[in-house]
């Protein structure tokens, strides 16, 4: 195994990782509130075919990063209006949701299946980008990547060293206190809830922006579904969230390099394997049921009704 197969291996993890970073940690945030939002795979697609349009249309990959957030933030609201402000239930709001994403991001998506993208452009700083093994690893990543690896910092300092970090917690494991003592809760949820959205738009604008940049239909494969594995997965913590992406991102294109050194193994198996771990993995967890009740916010997924 050369060393130039290695770095290969590490970069396409980086990349495999990266939109379940963002996905998962939007969804952290908004269950941290005491809100499930089933819907993440339907905002990341509608998330990916706005990032795709949006690049060809305004030729600045910036902007076709806002303009995903917007698409997931505005579907989002849509979940949000329906279970925090009409009392639906959200389990199958969720659902609906994720149906509702995939066949709108087909729908507008229809007219550029086939038309390819040259990708974000990446950071190159004279010398270091050159640096054997870390020089691209570290200093040849696009920008989307650096946001990542910053972004669990970002979420653990809000969660844990901030007074709405506090008040969100609080939200999510008591919805009665917290409004006992004059928190807006729905207001509270509505703002996580979007966040979360955006998050996972984000999450889609980097699949069809880099990690294949091109639009496929439905091309986020069941990751959104992995990315609500991954909260219970990290027991609603940032860092563990964040460990678990890339030991998910790393089995997701294990596939790829298997067949590459040789590893005789159908390679239906191989495509199936992220969603085998997936449920080994919360079924080895859901073992353990005051673990999950420790960290789990203690409301999530309850209905407030402030009258009551």
């Amino acid at each position: 195994m050369t060393l130039d197969f290695i770095v290969l291996a590490l970069l396409t993890i980086i990349t495999a990782a990266t939109p379940l970073v963002f996905a998962a940690m939007g969804e952290l945030i908004t269950e941290k509130s005491g809100v499930l939002n089933l819907g993440v795979e339907g905002m990341m697609l509608t998330g990916a075919v706005t990032g795709f349009a949006s690049v060809f249309f305004f030729e600045s990959a910036i902007v076709a990063c806002i303009a995903a957030m917007l698409a997931g933030t505005l579907t989002a609201l849509l979940f949000a209006f329906l279970v925090l402000t009409l009392q639906a239930s959200q389990v199958a709001t969720g659902l609906a949701l994720t149906i509702f994403g995939v066949g709108l991001s087909a729908l507008l998506g229809q007219n550029m299946v086939g038309i390819a993208y040259e990708g974000l452009p990446t950071l190159s700083i004279p010398y270091l980008t050159e640096l054997p093994i870390v020089g691209k690893l570290l200093f040849g990543q696009d920008f989307l990547v650096y946001l990542s690896l910053a972004l669990p910092f970002l979420v653990a300092w809000f969660l844990y060293r901030t007074r709405a970090g506090l008040i969100l917690r609080a939200v999510g494991d008591s919805h009665d206190a917290a409004h006992a003592i004059g928190y807006p809760v729905i207001r509270i949820r509505y703002c996580a809830t979007l966040f979360g959205g955006a998050m996972a738009g984000l999450a889609g604008a980097y699949l069809s922006l880099v990690y294949s940049p091109m639009w496929v239909e439905n091309m986020t494969a069941g990751r959104g579904w992995i990315a609500l594995a991954l909260v219970v997965f990290a027991t609603w913590r940032p860092w563990r969230l964040f460990l678990g992406a890339y030991l998910f991102g790393g089995i997701t294109i294990l596939q790829l390099h298997a067949q590459a050194v040789g590893i005789n193994i159908a390679s239906q198996f191989m495509s199936m394997l992220p969603y085998i771990i997936t449920i080994v993995v919360l079924v080895l967890i859901s073992r353990d049921r005051n673990k999950i009740k420790l960290n789990a916010p203690a409301c999530i997924g309850k209905p407030f009704h402030p009258a009551a």
